[in-house]
């Protein structure tokens, strides 16, 4: 084990023990309306997941849950917030990839991702998407990189912003490939979808629920899919190990958190329902027209999960060569 990954896996160990704190019984939580913060803007997959994700809880829990959308820095305005809350099991957030990425790429946190937050339950993931713009003359990953080559500097490259998991793979991309082209950051993969379809930048990398419905309509052109096997909903869309770029691997996820200190009562009970919920037949049916597949685990599952990211990230930032300050 790495010491990057050994020091995250210990810091969450420490955290999730702090949690296993003497706390009123299961029975008795939730007593009230909990908030699940979401830390990117409505219309991504973070939004579609997250209500979803609310709504079943709240019919499973028997209390209100309610929504709140805490966009901005890359996910970390809203991941600070839950770090930062009462450890009551009151205030949750459904994390992403920026919580693994954040550690490496930012000078400077206001919150420590490891040590702030614990694991509750695994949700979902879901297959990222390389696509193009229909009027950017490239078929393939191949043709892009020589369509770039062949015009330095007029492409641009939209993305969520800094500390996101699409931004990151663009600066992969360009990094590996030395191409010049212009990176572009919005407040969140959903806007830069939106400049794509507007034709304001040229390419986008951005899970299946944000850009699935623009491949099947044709206003967007697939060029690879980011993961290890093809999507059954686009199987047509090579990887982008089989079109030529193995190394470029961009793994949408979503794991419910909580403040650090919540009670180990409140984990155990809320794990089990949001398993329930991610593996439930109807869910599966909403999530294979979104692209979600479901994730589960223990709470301790999802730590090493989570360690695990974060050391692969790490590589990804220093590979890039991308800070934040």
């Amino acid at each position: 084990m790495s010491s990057l990954l050994h020091t995250v896996a210990v810091a969450f160990c420490v955290a999730m023990g702090a949690a296993a704190q003497p706390a009123p019984a299961a029975s008795e939580y939730p007593a009230r309306a909990i908030r699940l913060v979401l830390p990117f803007p409505p219309g991504g997959g973070t939004d579609t997941l997250g209500r979803l994700l609310a709504q079943r809880l709240a019919q499973a829990l028997g209390q209100p849950v309610t929504v709140e959308n805490r966009p901005g820095a890359g996910g970390n305005i809203g991941n600070e917030l839950v770090a930062k809350a009462l450890p009551d099991g009151y205030t949750l957030l459904l994390a992403t990839p920026s919580l693994a990425i954040s550690p490496t790429l930012y000078r400077k946190l206001n919150y420590d991702p490891i040590k702030d937050l614990i694991p509750v339950a695994m949700a979902a993931e879901i297959p990222t998407m390389f696509v193009v713009h229909p009027n950017v003359d490239a078929r393939s990953m191949r043709e892009l990189v020589q369509l770039a080559r062949a015009q330095p500097g007029k492409l641009a490259f939209g993305t969520g912003g800094a500390g996101t998991g699409n931004e990151l793979g663009a600066h992969l991309f360009l990094s590996t490939t030395r191409l010049k082209i212009l990176v572009v950051p919005h407040k969140g993969v959903n806007q830069a979808t939106l400049a794509l379809l507007g034709g304001h930048v040229d390419m986008v990398i951005a899970g299946l629920s944000t850009v699935g419905p623009h491949i099947r309509e044709g206003k967007v052109r697939a060029l690879a899919l980011l993961g290890p096997e093809r999507s059954s909903a686009f199987a047509q869309v090579p990887t982008a190990a089989e079109a030529g770029f193995p190394w470029l691997q961009v793994r949408g996820w979503y794991i419910v958190m909580a403040p650090s200190g919540t009670p180990r009562s409140v984990v155990e009970h809320l794990n089990p329902a949001i398993t329930r919920i991610v593996t439930s037949a109807d869910a599966r049916a909403r999530f294979a027209k979104l692209g979600f597949e479901p994730m589960t685990g223990t709470p301790e599952d999802a730590a090493r999960f989570i360690a695990v990211e974060t050391q692969r990230w790490s590589k990804v930032v220093h590979a890039a060569g991308v800070r934040v300050e």
